[in-house]
């Protein structure tokens, strides 16, 4: 099943890298020669890169190869959903273009049909043209229409691209969400919390980005922040460096694995992260003045014989408390809803990162960014401060978010 699915999927990566090659080089050429060559080294060369990002990346590869690899690559990857994009939105612009000059033809064509000629009269000579440029064969037109719509879909994807890229790079936004909780005593009302998730320090993203959400955290003075999940893209080694900036953070700080804390060394990033002045959750739980906050690990850890649990972590503790809960993913809410967690807190989703990503990360996830209810607990998601892969986000855009708690009670 799985030599199937990959095969399928390889089948529709070529196919649509040659519908590519063909509407942006193909058809905007006379015939064959040096432009279309290009084009296809262009795109070949662009997978080879991606391909060798990610394999790069997660085998380890020497971080200088990591980096020289990754801004290309990844780009390419983002570059390339929205060239398919875009050229498949130009087939409708396509259409109408090249129809264009045939309905205006046909109409002047009517009109002279159709202007009445008086009885007896001798119809009027029809008068000479009037000499002008001639119109376009229809090869010239087509390939006149080819280019038109083709820079329009290079230009709009570059944009795209570009424009999201710029987002990343400047550093996540600031929300702020107001969270109700029955059991919170009235002492706590407007307790905050600083969630920040999916920071994903890598070859790409660095040490001025992690000053960057640092920073960012700081300024909105919380009372804890809670870093839940996918920190890092790389070993302690090669990242260490990039991620000593959250020393600085302020307030109290906590820290649950995400998935890809797994794919790079959970334990000696565990340990990096407690160095740094963090306070690692590992299926754990620690009794703050007003209410219990725990964490679990990343179910990803299962492979490793350190996944979620959430016994461990819940398990004889009061629940008169209101509980707080940070899980990395979104799916681990149903385990929060039976162990009687109030607010459970996550990211993971990135809320989808790339449009029309938020539909495929809506598919694999009961909450893709924001706030919802599930019985007696609420899950809140957030979109996260980093990006994985391409540095890029459409639709989507990274944030920390600041919970702030507030009592039912009067």
């Amino acid at each position: 099943m799985v030599i199937v699915f990959a095969l399928l999927a390889l089948g529709v990566l070529v196919a649509g890298n040659w519908y590519l090659w063909r509407r942006l080089f193909r058809d905007t050429t006379r015939g064959p020669g040096l432009a279309r060559r290009a084009g296809a080294v262009a795109i070949a060369g662009g997978w080879v890169l991606a391909v060798g990002a990610v394999v790069g990346e997660r085998a380890g590869a020497p971080f200088w190869l990591q980096q020289a690899l990754a801004w290309p690559g990844f780009l390419w990857l983002a570059l390339s959903v929205y060239l398919l994009l875009a050229v498949v939105a130009g087939e409708v612009v396509r259409s109408l273009l090249r129809r264009l000059p045939a309905r205006r033809a046909r109409a002047t064509v009517a009109e002279r049909q159709e202007q009445p000629v008086p009885a007896g009269s001798v119809p009027p000579k029809a008068p000479e043209a009037e000499p002008g440029p001639a119109p376009l064969p229809e090869p010239s037109r087509r390939l006149f229409v080819s280019r038109v719509v083709a820079g329009a879909a290079a230009a709009a994807a570059v944009g795209t691209v570009g424009y999201g890229t710029y987002g990343v790079l400047r550093g996540p936004g600031v929300k702020r969400v107001t969270v109700p909780l029955a059991k919170l005593p009235r002492a706590a009302h407007g307790y905050r919390i600083a969630v920040v998730s999916d920071i994903h320090l890598g070859p790409i993203l660095g040490r001025g980005f992690a000053q960057k959400v640092v920073d960012t955290i700081n300024a909105t003075q919380p009372d804890i922040v809670a870093v839940v999940g996918d920190l890092v893209d790389g070993s302690v080694k090669n990242l260490g460096p990039a991620a000593a900036p959250l020393s600085q953070l302020k307030a109290p700080s906590y820290f649950v694995t995400g998935n890809h804390e797994y794919f790079s060394g959970a334990e000696q990033w565990v340990e990096e992260v407690r160095r740094l002045g963090l306070h690692p959750l590992e299926n754990a739980r620690t009794e703050l003045p007003w209410f219990d906050l725990a964490g679990v690990n990343d179910i990803a850890g299962e492979s490793e014989g350190q996944g979620p649990d959430f016994g461990k972590a819940l398990g004889d503790r009061d629940t008169a408390r209101a509980c707080v809960l940070l899980a990395h993913q979104p799916v681990q809410i149903h385990d929060a809803v039976r162990h009687g967690v109030d607010l459970q807190l996550s990211g993971h989703t990135h809320g989808g990162q790339l449009w029309p990503g938020n539909f495929i990360a809506a598919a694999a996830n009961p909450t893709v960014a924001g706030l919802e209810r599930y019985g007696d607990t609420q899950l809140y998601v957030s979109r996260g401060a980093g990006a994985w892969g391409p540095p890029t986000r459409v639709g989507a855009p990274s944030d920390i978010t600041v919970i702030e708690l507030a009592s039912t009670q009067v």
